[in-house]
């Protein structure tokens, strides 16, 4: 895993359409644009304890990610029960839902194929932050 710092260069706004696109039928087009649309703010609510990395394989296909995504991940958010975070277990970083029930704690991927990773009271764990948002970075 990669860890990416986010650095705010510029201010890029791009235009944001005031009415959303049809992904089924086509629909009439709107001469209107809403306001800017900026990066920045729609991606990173928390500058400072904020990072990216760039995701690896297919563990977490079911909630979104895919290989090559990027992923946002804030410090500042507290890790609860379903929260999608990047942790360092035995060494090693992975990405994944955290799952807490019962006194117990988990890690669950997204993907049927893998096995959850119990945290257990001889499992190095540390959680690194919380994936509030993420961009697919492949095309169709």
């Amino acid at each position: 895993m990669r860890v990416h710092d986010v650095e705010k260069r510029t201010n890029l706004a791009v235009p944001l359409m005031a009415a959303p696109v049809a992904a089924g039928f086509p629909s009439p087009a709107e001469e209107h644009e809403d306001r800017p649309l900026d990066f920045n703010e729609l991606l990173v609510k928390n500058p400072a304890s904020t990072f990216a990395v760039k995701a690896q394989g297919d563990s977490m296909v079911g909630a979104g990610i895919h290989d090559g995504d990027i992923c946002v991940v804030d410090r500042s958010l507290k890790p609860v029960d379903g929260s999608v975070i990047v942790a360092l277990v035995n060494g090693e970083f992975t990405m994944k839902r955290l799952r807490m029930k019962a006194g117990r704690v988990w890690l669950k991927p997204e993907n049927s194929n893998y096995p959850d990773i119990p945290i257990t009271e001889g499992t190095e764990f540390e959680i690194w932050g919380v994936i509030p948002k993420s961009v697919r970075m492949h095309t169709a």
